[in-house]
Parts: C-alpha cells; sequence; structure tokens
C-alpha cells in the first residue's frame, strides 16, 4: 500500500465523517436555540458556538453571516 491510497483513504473517511456530523451540529443548534443552553448535549453545542462568534466581538452575526455568504458562493 503506498502513501498515495492511504491519503485516498483518510480523505474518504473525514468527507463521510464531515457529511455525517454537519447535521448534527446543525439539529444541535436549531434545538439550543429553541430550548436554551440548559438542555443537555444540545446546550453545550449551542454554548461552544456561542462563546466562538463572541471570540469574534460585537460583530460576530455580521462576520457570521459574511462566513456563510461566501461560502455559498464558493460552493456553487
Amino acid at each position: 500500500m503506498n502513501l498515495n491510497t492511504s491519503i485516498t483513504k483518510v480523505t474518504t473517511f473525514l468527507n463521510k465523517l464531515t457529511k455525517l456530523l454537519i447535521p448534527l451540529v446543525a439539529v444541535s443548534l436549531l434545538l439550543g436555540v429553541i430550548f436554551g443552553p440548559s438542555t443537555p448535549f444540545v446546550g453545550t453545542v449551542y454554548k461552544n458556538v456561542t462563546d466562538i462568534l463572541q471570540m469574534f466581538g460585537e460583530d460576530a452575526l455580521l462576520a457570521f453571516v459574511s462566513i456563510l455568504i461566501i461560502a455559498l458562493y464558493l460552493k456553487k
């Protein structure tokens, strides 16, 4: 087995894992908004994302929306 085959297998695995985790995080964030940060597991994900956005400062929402728009444009 050469290095290229190993890298391809690892990349394939990480892509599949990412496709599985992104909807899970999205649902966790939505439930965190609905039920609040005190909800088990869901609240932890919500709190972590909130903390990350607060690190950006007061313009965190604007930065987040801008990054989302750029990502959606590049995905086309």
